[in-house]
C-alpha cells in the first residue's frame, strides 16, 4: 500500500493564505489578515497558527524581524497549480489530462476569448514540441 504523503496539498484555509502571500511575496501575520476580507472575522491567534503549520509543512518559512515573523512561500503557485492539477487528473480524470481539458472546454460557461486563448495556449505548446 502507498503511503500518503500527507503535507502534499493544501486545505482550503491554508490555500487562502498563500494565495495572499504568493500576491505579497512576503509578510506578517498582520498583512496576511489585513488582506483578508472583514467578514472572515479571522482573530491574530489563529492566522498565527495557520501560518506555523503552513511553515511545518514546508509551504513556507519564516524569519524573525523585531517581536514579527515575516513569512514567504517557500513553494512557488505554478508549481502548486502543477501539483494539484496532475493530482486531478490522476484521481478524477484516470490519469488522462485530454479528459480534463475536454470537460473544461465542453463547459457551457467558458467564453469563445477563452476558447480561442486556450487554443493559442496548445498551438504554442505544439509548435515548441516540433521545434
Amino acid at each position: 500500500m502507498r503511503e500518503k504523503k500527507k503535507h502534499e496539498f493544501l486545505t482550503e484555509v491554508e490555500l487562502e493564505f498563500m494565495s495572499k502571500l504568493w500576491t505579497l511575496g512576503e509578510a506578517t501575520v498582520r498583512d496576511v489578515l489585513d488582506k483578508l476580507p472583514n467578514e472572515r472575522g479571522l482573530a491574530y491567534t489563529s492566522a498565527a497558527t495557520i501560518l506555523r503549520i503552513l511553515e511545518q509543512k514546508e509551504f513556507v518559512t519564516s524569519r524573525k524581524e523585531g517581536k514579527s515573523h515575516v513569512y514567504q512561500p517557500a513553494l512557488a503557485k505554478q508549481a502548486y497549480q502543477a501539483r494539484s492539477l496532475k493530482d486531478l487528473s490522476t484521481k478524477l480524470f484516470d490519469d488522462a489530462p485530454a479528459s480534463l481539458v475536454a470537460r473544461l472546454v465542453n463547459d457551457d460557461s467558458l467564453t469563445e476569448e477563452a476558447l480561442s486563448q486556450i487554443r493559442e495556449l496548445v498551438d504554442k505548446r505544439l509548435k515548441n514540441d516540433i521545434d
